[in-house]
């Protein structure tokens, strides 16, 4: 059975990822987690049909992605393209930050994502 939220088949691959999180992942996490951020609720590399999504709450709809140097490859910049579209058509946002932008910016970061939030909430 084939399911769109969270299917069997990337548990695994959803647990190896939030067993290796980057430090840019990890500085943001600690802003999300707990619902420490506007009340909400999001979860760590939650899979969305083929795709896991860095942090997603599913009360707004609103996926976050922390993205190494190898997203600005063109293959993975195509990649990231489709994946974009494939959850706006599920109605899901996506707002992507670089790896060094967080580690170098997180509090303006968290910022922005509270932005953002405010912002699907109206």
């Amino acid at each position: 059975m084939n399911f769109l939220y969270n299917n069997s088949q990337t548990r695994l691959r959803r647990r190896q990822l939030r067993r290796n999180q980057t430090n840019a992942e990890k500085a943001i996490w600690s802003h999300l987690r707990r619902q420490s951020l506007e009340g909400l609720k999001f979860f760590r590399q939650y899979s969305i049909g083929p795709h896991i999504i860095d942090f997603y709450c599913p009360k707004i709809r609103l996926g976050i992605e922390i993205d190494g140097g190898q997203h600005a490859e063109k293959k993975n910049e195509l990649r990231d393209r489709k994946r974009t579209e494939f959850l706006s058509k599920q109605n899901i946002q996506i707002i992507r930050f670089w790896n060094n932008e967080v580690l170098k910016q997180k509090e303006a970061v968290v910022e922005k994502i509270r932005h953002y939030i405010i912002a699907l909430r109206k």
